[in-house]
């Protein structure tokens, strides 16, 4: 995938971006480098906001510093995201951004569309890979921008040590550690959890719909989880029979895909009659076998005056 990779320095400037794109596609958000991550060994921490919703993007975090700064970040209250108010994460993250000379961060916005089309494809990616690649593309961006990298802290996704296995056979220049709770463990992973969240929070609420343009969205939905009942009602009144759901819905998750049965018009699709056509003559019965002519199937050769031949 193709990013363009866009600079901010604050939460307003993370608003402007959201509401200026098309929110069908990833957004890959970063702070100025400080350059002080490009000499000294830095440490990394890697998490996510908004992994079990129906609605929304999922939100990858990277921050990153220098190993002799992590002072920095426990004096700034990073703590788990989940554990702190919206004004203390605001408040931290825009401490964050006011020591852009020292603490490095990025987010990685997965769109509700990405996510779905990933689920849907014949082989089908799970919602662990797309974590799983969002992770490894924050670590290969902050290496590609010169940053001494030494040491990287991941909250876990899966079974850890399988997560951990993965992680340092691609990157195996880096002492990696991945673990459960990891954002209550390390400031560093707290700082990027946070980063995560407040950008989920600001996309939620500067979405924009691509569907309806101009036009004032009912943003009544909950708290966005499946088994929210004001969740639920949102997505059964904002079905379209045909198109389904706007575009920060998940499709691909149960909720909406049992109020796409229940709602909106099923669709009969002629491939699948096609497969289950027994009739259907396979092109093959229509070469040689074995140097012996095989008699052809259907009058349609007949007709042009066609035959079967082993020599152009």
């Amino acid at each position: 995938m193709i990013f363009k990779y866009k600079t901010c320095s604050s939460i307003s400037d993370i608003k402007s971006v959201i509401s200026l794109e098309n929110n069908s596609f990833d957004i890959f958000i970063e702070s100025v480098l400080p350059e002080t991550t490009k000499i000294e060994r830095c440490i990394l921490g890697i998490d996510e906001a908004g992994r079990g919703p129906v609605l929304g993007p999922m939100v990858y975090g990277t921050s990153f510093c220098c190993a002799d700064n992590q002072e920095i970040l426990k004096a700034l209250g990073c703590a788990d995201s989940k554990v702190l108010t919206e004004q203390a994460r605001d408040d931290i993250f825009d401490g964050i951004t006011k020591q852009n000379n020292l603490l490095g961060w990025a987010v990685h916005i997965i769109s509700p569309n990405t996510i779905s089309n990933c689920n849907f494809r014949r082989q089908k990616c799970s919602l662990n890979e797309v974590s799983h690649n969002a992770a490894i593309g924050l670590i290969q961006r902050v290496l590609d921008r010169g940053v001494n990298l030494s040491e990287v802290y991941v909250d876990t996704v899966g079974p850890a040590e399988k997560y951990e296995a993965k992680l340092s056979a691609i990157f195996p220049q880096l002492k990696i550690k991945v673990s459960k709770k990891a954002d209550s463990l390390f400031p560093i992973v707290s700082a990027a959890s946070i980063c995560a969240k407040v950008t989920r929070d600001a996309a939620l609420k500067n979405w924009k719909f691509v569907e309806k343009p101009g036009e004032i969205i009912d943003s009544n939905w909950g708290s966005g989880y499946p088994a929210d009942p004001i969740t639920k009602e949102y997505l059964t009144k904002n079905i379209d029979p045909v198109f389904g759901f706007p575009n920060i819905v998940r499709f691909c998750w149960s909720t909406a895909e049992t109020i796409l049965k229940d709602h909106a018009v099923q669709v009969d699709w002629s491939d699948d009659e096609e497969e289950d056509n027994k009739s259907t003559v396979p092109i093959t019965s229509f070469f040689t076998q074995n140097g012996k002519q095989v008699k052809q199937k259907t009058a349609f050769f007949d007709d042009r005056g066609l035959v079967v031949t082993t020599k152009i």
